[in-house]
C-alpha cells in the first residue's frame, strides 16, 4: 500500500491529490531570491570590512583627529556609510531567518520580527546620521 493515496472525490471530478495541495506552497517561489540576497549583502558587507580595516591600517593614527579628517573625505565617508546601510541589513536579515526558524508561536514571532525590524532600522539610521555629521562638517557634538 503506498501512501499516496487519493482522497475520496478526488482526480477528474475536481478534487485535489496530496501532492496538487501541497504544490506552490513553501519557500520555492521566494526562497532562491532570498538566498542570493542573503549572500549578495554578504558579499558586499565582506568587501567594505576589508576596505573599512585596511583603511584604518593606513591611517598614522588612531585618534579622534585622524579618523575625523579621514571621513570628512567622500572616497571614505561614501564606503562608511555603504559599510553601515549593509552591515545593518545583513543584521536584520540573519535575525530574520533565526526568528522565522525557530519562533513558532503567530504572535510571538510577529512582536520579534517587528522588534528587530524597528531596532535595525533605528540603530541603522542613527548610525549613517553619525557618519553623515562628520562627513559633512557637523563636528562632534
Amino acid at each position: 500500500m503506498t501512501t499516496d493515496t487519493v482522497k475520496p472525490g478526488a482526480g477528474a471530478a475536481g478534487g485535489k491529490t496530496p501532492l496538487g495541495e501541497v504544490r506552490g506552497l513553501g519557500s520555492a517561489r521566494e526562497g532562491g531570491e532570498h538566498w542570493g540576497m542573503e549572500r549578495a549583502v554578504s558579499v558586499a558587507l565582506l568587501l567594505l570590512v576589508i576596505w573599512f580595516f585596511f583603511s584604518l591600517w593606513r591611517l598614522p593614527a588612531l585618534d579622534s583627529q585622524s579618523l575625523t579628517e579621514w571621513l570628512r573625505q567622500p572616497l571614505a565617508a561614501v564606503p562608511m556609510a555603504l559599510l553601515v546601510i549593509t552591515f545593518f541589513r545583513h543584521l536584520q536579515m540573519g535575525l530574520v531567518v533565526v526568528v522565522e526558524d525557530y519562533v513558532h508561536e503567530e504572535g510571538n514571532k510577529l512582536l520579534s520580527l517587528l522588534f528587530i525590524n524597528l531596532l535595525s532600522v533605528g540603530a541603522g539610521a542613527l548610525a549613517l546620521f553619525a557618519v553623515l555629521k562628520i562627513a559633512l562638517g557637523g563636528g562632534a557634538g
